[in-house]
């Protein structure tokens, strides 16, 4: 049982109710989310942009939410991106291997390999040590780079509130709420 109640989306006005309104599947995460009112709004658009307009890869992206839900124990967003993963293309050998932290897997591309080093690094260091820039700088430009490092710290921001707040974990809807928020996309 979450720690905090969980904000009832008919209780909300304003542009966060019209949010909740679009929401084919109202989650937790949303209705826990919705407690730091002024913040809400601006965190969706943030979610929707990663989720929908960034020039880094959908599978790219994935990886690394999944990683970042790995390396911070974030039940409630691997719950939700592993079917959004399998949806864009991930494979589950690639899942599992991020699930193990071997990111050298074989199943994994050499970009793909060099981004999850480098995330690692993001995540666990801070810093990001010169073999891992120059390796995820070998793969990818600029922007996927710093798209790569938003995404990262969003989700691993996104796993800090349900881990500390214990919101309770939703029926995986990831890939329903993912379809909706690309048709607004």
């Amino acid at each position: 049982m979450a720690r905090l109640p969980l904000i009832d989306p008919d209780t909300t006005s304003g542009d966060i109710r019209a949010a909740f309104d679009r929401m084919p599947v109202k989650l937790n995460i949303f209705c826990m989310m919705a407690h730091a009112e002024t913040n809400a709004m601006p965190l969706m658009r943030l979610a929707n942009s990663i989720l929908h307009k960034q020039k880094l890869s959908a599978v790219n992206r994935e990886l690394l939410i999944l990683q970042a839900a790995q390396l911070e124990g974030g039940a409630y967003e691997w719950r939700q991106h592993v079917p959004i993963a399998l949806g864009v293309g991930v494979t589950q050998a690639q899942i599992d291997a991020v699930e193990r932290g071997h990111y050298d897997d074989a199943s994994l591309n050499a970009a793909e390999r060099a981004l999850l080093g480098f995330g690692r690094e993001v995540v666990e260091k801070v810093r990001v040590g010169d073999v891992a820039f120059a390796g995820v700088r070998e793969h990818f430009s600029d922007q996927e780079i710093v798209e790569a490092i938003v995404t990262l710290g969003f989700y691993m921001m996104m796993a800090r509130l349900t881990e500390a707040t214990e919101t309770d974990l939703d029926p995986a809807a990831g890939m329903v709420v993912y379809e909706s928020g690309r048709k607004r996309g």
